[in-house]
């Protein structure tokens, strides 16, 4: 029962719509401004909301992994310059 739990706020709100900030930002600057035009459109539309996600979490996988890899390579090179020390 202890694994399930982080999943209980979907189990208690099933019903609800999860939008992302993207569609409340746009309709939170129409509510104050309804003449609003934006700056620019997007080039590039993707064909469907999981090529979306799969964009997204590709982008957050690189980047966590050079994040990480940079972290491990500076600890590397800290603990090969103290065993020159000694």
């Amino acid at each position: 029962m202890l694994l399930y739990w982080p999943f209980f706020p979907l189990y208690i709100a099933r019903d609800a719509e999860f939008a992302g900030a993207d569609a409340q930002a746009s309709d939170a600057i129409s509510e104050f401004n309804a003449d609003y035009t934006p700056w620019f459109e997007s080039f590039w539309e993707p064909p469907s909301g999981e090529v979306e996600s799969f964009l997204f979490a590709l982008q957050a996988a690189l980047g966590s992994g050079f994040v990480f890899y940079y972290l491990g390579y500076s600890k590397g090179k800290f603990n090969a310059g103290k065993r020159e020390q000694t």
